[in-house]
């Protein structure tokens, strides 16, 4: 909820209270005050409509290493008998997976769907009639709550489903050319499918923990994509034996590719002719290195609404980061993996989340960028900051092109 929706909120319960107690002339003398009120918030603010484009929760779009969503421990994460719990529960669940000569990759996504469903805590209660490890429920077929609470029998269950394919375990599926979120939520078939990518930080964390090998191959297996991250990939048949965590194999490849934390230096711009934006190159840049000295609190999850702003839009007209690259920029404006971005260049990375990144290059190897420094404040910081804080993928660079925007 933003400023805007509170004060509306609060002014629907003030508004009711003043018109009780005082009568129609006070009431609407404190309404309008209300509006010059909420005017004066927005002074400096964001948009509501500006998209958001960068994920759920975390950094981003996930709880990180010992995060469970919730308030833990002083560190903000699961409290220590929670994070015992969790590691006995993975060794149970990995142990399945062996069983089934399954790969790596099968129990971090078993892992990141416990996680998700309960913390990777057996519980014994949820919605409905739902319970344990995957919140099963007798009722759609799963078993018996007493045959749910054992974390073996979930376990397989969440693997190789019931015996006549329904519900469905994730063997029943095309589960190796799908995104690690999008495999579990062909199992989970949950009323909110994206969460569980943002559980891939944490699930790794706690396979670590106990000395689980995510990348071991399985014999049922061989040819399992290679590592990948968690987000939605919408892949296709025509991507059929690729990782589908991949950016989509038609960008333009004329870039020089670099290795990831390799430093970043400044290009030419040359923008195309098409390209043209309320604010000019250096007005952007400077109003973005503004933006970061005022240490204003108003980008969470707003990496793609803050470069269009930064180039004089109200809003970008693209829903998510990755699309804008992907979809929505031009074939011949990306230039993937190329690290001589000139300054003012839009960077794109993929955080293995479904929104992805994008960040304004400020020149001298360094970034405009939401969230990386202090959540929800802008920062300038070295642009392989993404790669080597985020783990994120760095897909290129494109001109500062918003077709849509408004």
């Amino acid at each position: 909820m933003d400023g805007r929706q509170a004060l509306a909120l609060a002014a629907g319960g003030a508004r009711r209270a003043v018109v009780l107690k005082f009568g129609l002339p006070i009431a609407a003398v404190f309404i309008v005050l209300l509006i010059i009120l909420g005017a004066l918030s927005g002074i400096g603010g964001v948009s509501s409509a500006s998209a958001a484009g960068c994920g759920e929760w975390g950094q981003p779009a996930d709880d990180g290493e010992n995060g469970n969503g919730q308030k833990g421990d002083a560190g903000g994460g699961a409290s220590k008998e929670l994070r015992a719990r969790q590691v006995t529960n993975a060794k149970i669940i990995d142990g399945v997976a062996k069983e089934g000569k399954l790969p790596g990759r099968a129990t971090l996504i078993a892992l990141m769907t416990a996680l998700a469903e309960s913390q990777l805590d057996n519980i014994n209660y949820g919605d409905r009639d739902s319970v344990g490890l995957f919140q099963q429920r007798p009722v759609a077929g799963w078993g018996t709550k007493e045959q749910i609470m054992d974390p073996k029998y979930a376990a397989k269950m969440f693997f190789f489903g019931g015996d006549s394919g329904d519900p469905p375990g994730l063997e029943d599926v095309p589960w190796e050319n799908l995104s690690l979120n999008d495999a579990a939520q062909k199992v989970q078939r949950s009323g909110f499918p994206n969460a569980y990518g943002p559980k891939e930080t944490q699930a790794r964390s706690i396979a670590k923990e106990a000395g689980i090998d995510l990348e071991r191959s399985g014999e049922n297996h061989p040819n399992r994509p290679g590592p990948s991250t968690g987000g939605s990939s919408g892949s296709s048949g025509d991507n059929k034996g690729k990782d589908p965590d991949e950016p989509p194999g038609d960008c333009n490849t004329s870039g020089k590719p670099g290795k990831p934390g390799e430093p970043f230096h400044d290009g030419n711009a040359n923008w195309p002719d098409k390209v043209r934006n309320p604010r000019s190159t250096a007005d952007a840049i400077k109003w973005a290195k503004a933006e970061a000295d005022s240490h204003r609190a108003n980008w969470y999850q707003k990496c793609l609404a803050f470069t269009s702003i930064a180039y004089g839009w109200n809003y970008s007209g693209t829903n998510y980061a990755i699309d804008h690259y992907t979809d929505v920029m031009p074939k011949e404006m990306r230039h993937d993996g190329d690290r001589n971005p000139p300054p003012g260049a839009l960077m794109f990375w993929d955080t293995g989340h479904r929104a992805g990144h994008v960040a304004i290059y400020v020149g001298d190897g360094k970034i405009a960028s939401n969230d990386i420094g202090v959540i929800g404040e802008i920062s300038i910081v070295p642009a392989t900051d993404i790669e080597t804080k985020w783990n994120a993928k760095y897909l290129g660079w494109s001109p500062p092109y918003y077709p849509s925007g408004g």
